[in-house]
């Protein structure tokens, strides 16, 4: 499953690249973040509480982030799994300036989906990954214009 966007946040380039790779920012940001924990360099376990249709569960997952180019762009790898299903995928995030003091944060990335997860289908797995990417954007913006 391909997911692909963009979001304007109203800061800095290099102030929103650093908010994403900050865990505390993010555990904040992730919508049913319990637990966000840095295990290495640029590596983190988490727990995160995700409900899609009528599918609740907890998942416990990694992310890593590689490829920095700071204040251009990175790639995050994340895997998890839960009593719903497993999902695993990698995306890279592009940062723009937008000419107005903002930045334009691009994200493109696939994810793989197995379990239950998988069988309810993409049209209504498409739409909550949508709606996660978009709430983690708000919070996110709120925490950096703060």
């Amino acid at each position: 499953m391909q997911i692909t966007g963009e979001q304007k946040i109203a800061a800095p380039r290099e102030q929103v690249y650093d908010a994403m790779l900050d865990p505390e920012v993010l555990k904040g940001a992730l919508p049913g973040c319990e637990k966000l924990e840095e295990v290495g360099e640029n590596e983190y376990i988490a727990t995160m509480t995700i409900g899609v249709a009528m599918i609740k569960g907890k998942y416990d997952g990694k992310v890593k982030i590689t490829d920095q180019n700071r204040p251009e762009s990175f790639t995050m790898h994340i895997e998890g799994k839960g009593p719903q299903g497993q999902l695993g995928g990698e995306g890279k995030l592009t940062f723009e300036d937008d000419g107005e003091g903002g930045t334009i944060v691009k994200y493109a990335g696939d994810a793989n989906v197995r379990g239950t997860l998988a069988r309810i289908g993409s049209r209504v797995i498409q739409p909550a990954a949508k709606m996660i990417v978009g709430k983690f954007f708000e919070s996110l913006e709120t925490t950096v214009t703060r």
